[in-house]
């Protein structure tokens, strides 16, 4: 996915935290609130831990062509 998506969940998951923390009225919409808060941390590290597996992929399928490349000249 890309990291403009992860950004923008983050986004509205603070912004829909705000709305609730300010607006909620029934007795735990504060906790709500902050547990909803705490997803925004949660969706960027996903978002980062998504961009680093991609740029893992793409060093080993790399080296893999190296060592393609490198064993075919030894024959």
């Amino acid at each position: 996915m890309k990291p403009m998506y992860y950004l923008v969940a983050a986004l509205l998951s603070i912004l829909l935290s705000i709305y609730i923390f300010i607006f909620g009225s029934w007795a735990n919409s504060q906790l709500v609130a902050l547990f909803i808060g705490l997803w925004a941390p949660t969706i960027i590290s996903l978002g980062i831990f998504n961009i680093l597996m991609n740029i893992h992929d793409e060093m080993c399928c790399a080296h893999k062509r190296i060592e393609d490349r490198q064993t075919c000249h030894d024959r």
